[in-house]
């Protein structure tokens, strides 16, 4: 092969034909594609295979050091848009660049090996991911057992907005409240959060009065009064009595004392006294100004500030100068954050960009005015976090972080970023001011060892371990608690996070923000040391972790780790519906209504077993065979009496051919058994009806007539614009108009509402007196029945 290629280096150029640039290829060695081809044999079998992208040189180096093959992925496109989530500050392009010049030059350190195993490997799957924004995976397509470092809907609490929202509902976590850690935030693209902020800056400026009351005639008594030649403007004293009172309404709202109130009732201060106010407050606070007669207001204020105090959480740190710091939700790294202090520039600049507004992206959040100072100089804290399972959810705690300072010295007097803004990314582009103390270091740095040295030497060492590492641990999880039902819980995923604090004068963690794929750039010699042992401290946990749950995990600590929450195994879709059978039903022109009319029988015309029956309590049912029986049995007997027709007395009734009625009965009713009723026996008597050893059996039917049978049989007729209505008592001189159901059915011929027929008895020995013969005058026609009386 050597032969070959020399052969085509000193072969010269064939005349007419065009020159073209190859580039020759290194020549390489059998022997080391051969070791190449097991290795990423290996690392197939073994599942070993990851992608890296983005500046992480040291996850590259130590996953190729423990066996594992690199599948390149397809460089990235350069996006206009916002990143997803809030990505670090020091995330810059101009990192990235940075980085690639690393890669160039570690790709000329190595040898051929890495260039073969990732050609090889270029068609096989990866099992590992590590990149800076989530969106450079298809996280749809991922298998269950690939790994990947960024979790799905993180941003609910890596954004500012996400933050400030899920944090409200800690009530429904924990019992803590979000005010003792979080400052208070506010999204202005909400108009109701807007109107809150608005609110909330008129009562600091309440609160931040009669704070600065309670300082100055404090100093005054002293001895640091001011000279008195310096002329200083004057306000009067109504402004501290506005500052009280707007104070006691805030207090008796806590306690619910405005219960009463409407919305009619008139604000106690209108729009125009709150202008007033905050102008004499810009003139106190920002100017200088003095308040006429304010050492009569210095006891008042002092006993409103400590009843402030038992519910405001913040009133220590809000300070004098009411500051609060905007920041667009849609940027990163410090970029467009800026601290102001006046409610109508805040106003105003929130307006003028419309889009923002639109989308709800600007976040206000009350700045921490009193902050622990090192030599004069704000810093905040930079706190590593990992989070390996959301369901249930573990947390691992980073047991060291470091310090970023500002240039200049710490200052309300000014909004300047250098002074209010410690991002690194900011910070770098401004010079250490002259009059900054020099234990500050140059590189705006420290580490957490020098800080706790720093305690010590104030006397509050034991502080940190007892104050500032629980309050950031407990901030986090209440933190990652509010939004754990909506981060999507993969079970082969992971995320590394960097957090914000910043320490009061009494040391309490106060977090600021959460970010998602936090920086890893070595900018600093602190960093330099720290950032690649935290990444190499992940993967100890991440990958160690799984095959050894004792394995060592670094700096890494187990803070919290949930009660796993049983869920129910999955049975499949259940299509089973359960429920009761509904019966048949009956058509709209065969109604059939039950009613329970009272019936005296003489109980010398009833046998044994038929008295015995009609004693039977209310709600028996009969089924309706045994009652058609029974029906037999009497015209079998009614046929053996009534050999010769007699006519009755007067007031009986004559009924003709019962057994078809019967029958009709059981048709109509679809063979359902039939209910038989009884009254009471008072009832009978103040009828005078069951006399005389008499028995009372309510046995009724009603059936609907139809339009196609005539009345003129009947002696009844119907008139009209009246209900129809033929119902005759089988009752021995008694004459007793039954209970009935009037039947909505509407005759077209008669155009008026039909009413049911009521027919006290088809039994045939119920009547006082002999039955009669068939007459023409009791007119049957299949289901319907007419009964007409004889007089």
């Amino acid at each position: 092969m050597e032969q070959i290629s020399l052969l085509q280096s000193t072969v010269p150029p064939v005349e007419g034909r065009l020159h073209r640039s190859v580039s020759i290829l290194p020549v390489i060695r059998p022997e080391r594609i051969k070791a190449a081809k097991t290795l990423v044999e290996k690392a197939v079998k073994l599942r070993k295979v990851f992608s890296v992208q983005g500046p992480y040189p040291v996850i590259r180096a130590a996953l190729l050091a423990r066996g594992w093959v690199e599948r390149l992925l397809p460089q990235p496109v350069q996006r206009t848009l916002h990143c997803h989530g809030d990505q670090e500050e020091d995330g810059d392009d101009h990192d990235v660049m940075s980085e690639r010049a690393d890669e160039s030059r570690k790709a000329e350190n190595l040898d051929d090996m890495y260039d073969l195993t990732s050609r090889l490997v270029r068609n096989e799957m990866t099992h590992f991911y590590w990149t800076t924004r989530r969106d450079d995976v298809d996280y749809r397509s991922l298998r269950h057992d690939q790994m990947t470092n960024h979790y799905a809907n993180a941003g609910t609490f890596t954004t500012k907005v996400g933050l400030c929202v899920n944090l409200r509902n800690l009530q429904w976590f924990d019992t803590a409240d979000p005010d003792t850690f979080f400052p208070r935030c506010y999204r202005l693209g909400a108009e109701d959060e807007k109107q809150a902020f608005i609110e909330d800056f008129r009562r600091t400026a309440c609160t931040s009065l009669l704070q600065h009351v309670a300082e100055i005639n404090g100093w005054r008594r002293n001895g640091a009064e001011e000279m008195e030649n310096v002329e200083l403007p004057f306000v009067g004293p109504g402004i501290i009595g506005m500052a009280l009172q707007v104070c006691q309404q805030f207090l008796s709202a806590l306690e619910h004392s405005d219960i009463d109130a409407t919305v009619e009732t008139p604000p106690m201060v209108n729009e125009q006294k709150w202008a007033d106010f905050l102008g004499d407050y810009y003139k106190v606070v920002h100017e200088g100004a003095r308040i006429r007669g304010s050492s009569m207001f210095v006891e008042r204020c002092q006993a409103m500030l400590v009843r402030l105090q038992m519910v405001c959480p913040q009133l220590d740190t809000d300070g004098l100068n009411n500051i609060w710091i905007i920041k667009p939700g849609a940027k990163s790294r410090g970029r467009g954050i800026v601290c102001m202090d006046r409610l109508d520039e805040i106003v105003a600049l929130v307006d003028t960009d419309r889009s923002m507004t639109k989308e709800c992206k600007w976040v206000i959040q009350k700045y921490l005015e009193r902050p622990l100072l090192i030599h004069g100089t704000k810093f905040d804290l930079r706190q590593w976090f990992l989070v390996t399972d959301w369901n249930p959810l573990t947390v691992w705690f980073y047991r060291e972080c470091y310090l970023r300072f500002s240039t200049k010295p710490y200052s309300t007097k000014t909004l300047d970023s250098s002074v209010h803004l410690c991002n690194n990314s900011i910070q770098k582009h401004f010079q250490p001011a002259r009059d900054r103390h020099p234990g500050v270091p140059e590189d705006n740095m420290w580490s957490c060892s020098q800080f706790r040295a720093f305690l010590r030497h104030q006397g509050r060492g034991e502080e940190w371990d007892s104050m500032v590492v629980p309050g950031m641990q407990q901030a986090l999880v209440r933190a990652l608690l509010t939004a754990q039902d909506l981060v999507e819980p993969r079970k082969a995923s992971f995320e590394l996070y960097g957090a914000d604090f910043i320490l009061g004068r009494d040391l309490r963690p106060w977090l600021l923000e959460i970010n998602a794929s936090p920086t890893m750039g070595c900018s600093t010699a602190v960093t330099a040391r720290l950032c690649p042992a935290v990444q190499l401290d992940t993967l100890r946990v991440v990958l160690d972790r799984r095959t050894d749950p004792s394995a060592y995990t670094g700096g890494f600590n187990l803070i919290y780790k949930q009660a796993a929450v049983e869920v129910p195994q999955y049975m499949g879709l259940s299509l089973l519906v359960e429920g009761a059978r509904l019966r048949r039903l009956r058509p709209a022109h065969r109604q059939t209504v039950l009613s329970n009319p009272p019936v005296t029988i003489p109980s010398d015309q009833l046998s044994s077993q038929e008295a015995e029956t009609a004693q039977k309590p209310s709600g028996q049912i009969f089924p309706a065979s045994s009652f058609h029986c029974l029906c037999k049995e009497k015209k079998k007997q009614l046929s053996s009496k009534s050999a010769s027709p007699k006519r009755g007395h007067r007031g009986t009734t004559e009924v003709h051919n019962t057994s078809h009625v019967c029958k009709s009965r059981f048709s109509l009713a679809s063979e359902q058994p039939l209910v038989i009723q009884s009254e009471p026996q008072t009832k009978a008597q103040r009828l005078g009806v069951g006399t005389n050893g008499t028995s009372v059996v309510p046995w009724s039917l009603s059936f609907s007539l139809s339009s196609r049978h005539g009345t003129s049989g009947c002696k009844r007729q119907m008139k009209p614009d009246h209900d129809l209505h033929i119902s005759r008592s089988f009752l021995r001189h008694t004459a007793v108009e039954p209970r009935q159901r009037t039947s909505s059915q509407v005759v077209p011929s008669l155009q008026v509402p039909l009413p049911a027929l009521e027919v006290f008895s088809l039994r045939p020995n119920i009547a006082a007196g002999t039955v009669a013969n068939r007459s023409p005058q009791t007119c049957i026609h299949k289901h319907q029945l007419f009964l007409c009386t004889r007089r």
